[in-house]
């Protein structure tokens, strides 16, 4: 299988090295991703190397969550020829410059932040120091290496107070209920900035509500799982009467990879005196992924405890701050786009965690 490291350098600058230190050379299309030990990220790579991409990722290894899950997703990479690593903070700007000018990568796609809603409450400078100042540093790379497509991760929660359902991106999104949710919408707001200023081709993407194996275990999927199993109670918030678009992992990492395909262009028919928050009159759009499918918190508990055969101990408590009660996807314009629907049921992707999880846990 051939794959490429570089498709300006010389021979001798494409050398990386993988996660184990081999070296690995090649030419070609080259993908850069950040955040790549994460759970999207390194089923991300998976794929794309796979397929013969050239792809290096790149990870700080936060402690935020266990650290030796997102080792373990890495060492899953390192038998694949076509996937380097390197460890790198985003929020690094001398670093990250340096790596942008040696990999010259073709296409970025930026999914490395912190995460999580309630713990941008508990701690909100980290979410500065990655979403806002890693972000920058990223797009900052991008302009300077003439990057062709930057494909970034947004998220549902950019809604925030938003009722109207489904959620659709031509709608607009200018109150969120949370610093994360702040954060991600500031990441739109600024791509969109560098599409207009630079030209650089930028795409948005608002994931729902990710679950699947190799998951987060701040997740509640995760959480659940691990309760149930050690037989102790589960936090259900908002008295279990959360709606949640619950997506797949692969239904999300197949519209990553079939948007990554397709750079937008400027739109247009765009009306700067009716403005579309999803297009622009510069190269840049915002897509929802999401199962378009929402569901009841106590149906996805209940088909947890079928797979576990056993009953939750539910604690229920009140609705958080920072979170909303609903969440659904208007997919229309991922699909006119791309050809896809993510398709997934929780009857299926639920078991597949499970499974996952028992394997990897030995419980």
């Amino acid at each position: 299988m051939k794959c490429g490291l570089g498709g300006t350098l010389s021979t001798a600058a494409r050398v990386l090295r993988s996660a184990s230190g081999a070296t690995i050379t090649g030419s070609g299309m080259t993908v850069l991703v950040t955040g790549a030990a994460g759970f999207i990220g390194a089923e991300l790579c998976r794929r794309l190397a796979a397929r013969g991409d050239s792809v290096t990722g790149i990870d700080n290894l936060s402690d935020y969550y266990d650290v030796g899950l997102k080792k373990a997703r890495l060492a899953r990479l390192d038998r694949l020829a076509c996937f380097a690593f390197e460890k790198l903070d985003i929020s690094d700007r001398d670093s990250m410059l340096a790596f942008f000018r040696r990999m010259r990568p073709h296409r970025v796609v930026h999914l490395a932040a912190q995460a999580g809603v309630r713990h941008s409450i508990r701690d909100p400078y980290s979410y500065a120091d990655a979403n806002l100042v890693g972000f920058l540093n990223v797009l900052e790379g991008c302009r300077h290496g003439a990057v062709e497509h930057l494909v970034f991760a947004s998220t549902s929660s950019v809604y925030g107070a938003n009722r109207k359902l489904p959620f659709s991106v031509h709608d607009s999104t200018e109150h969120p209920l949370s610093l994360y949710a702040a954060s991600k919408k500031a990441n739109e707001l600024m791509a969109h900035s560098y599409s207009h200023l630079y030209a650089l081709p930028a795409t948005g993407l608002r994931f729902f509500t990710v679950y699947g194996p190799w998951g987060r275990p701040d997740m509640a999927l995760f959480r659940f799982t691990r309760n149930m199993l050690a037989g102790e109670p589960i936090d259900v918030y908002n008295h279990g009467r959360h709606r949640r678009d619950f997506t797949y992992v692969d239904d999300i990492v197949e519209g990553v990879m079939r948007t990554l395909a397709h750079p937008p262009a400027p739109d247009p028919d765009w009306d700067a005196a009716a403005p579309d928050p999803a297009t622009s009159h510069a190269p840049y759009r915002v897509l929802n992924i999401g199962n378009h499918a929402p569901m009841e918190l106590d149906r996805y508990i209940e088909t947890i405890e079928r797979c576990l055969g056993r009953s939750a101990v539910r604690n229920l408590l009140p609705l958080q701050p920072g979170d909303v009660p609903e969440t659904c996807a208007d997919i229309d314009d991922l699909t006119a786009l791309t050809g896809y629907r993510p398709r997934t049921s929780i009857e299926e992707g639920v078991p597949r965690f499970v499974s996952w999880y028992r394997e990897y846990y030995g419980v």
